[in-house]
């Protein structure tokens, strides 16, 4: 059996899904990490973008900020779903079985 080397984990992305109705919400989290939290942040992507099936914005951490960052969301979501995985160069891998969820689980365009 082989295991994986956190140390190839270059950054971590979140991402915040969001629809019309909870725009807001989204927005309003997205100043909140922002003020709160040493990451880089992508603008509001109103359409679905790449492999996600709704509108969304990304916050890019490092892995020291992962122990910060991750516990703040799993408690602030405000009801949205957040993909959280690494990057580490496998795409497919990183957005599938590298990933964690927090609140609702959605599927993925992989293909």
């Amino acid at each position: 059996m082989t295991f994986a080397d956190p140390g190839h984990i270059t950054v971590w992305h979140a991402h915040v899904s969001y629809d019309p109705a909870t725009r807001d919400q989204a927005l309003l989290l997205r100043e909140a990490i922002g003020s709160r939290f040493d990451v880089l942040l992508g603008r509001m992507r109103d359409e679905p973008v790449g492999p996600h099936p709704r509108p969304m914005f990304m916050a890019e951490f490092s892995a020291g900020e992962f122990a910060r960052l991750v516990p703040w969301l799993s408690l602030n979501h405000q009801g949205l779903p957040i993909l959280i995985h690494p990057e580490t160069g496998d795409f497919i891998a990183d957005h599938r079985d590298n990933a964690l969820w927090i609140n609702e689980r959605l599927e993925l365009n992989l293909s």
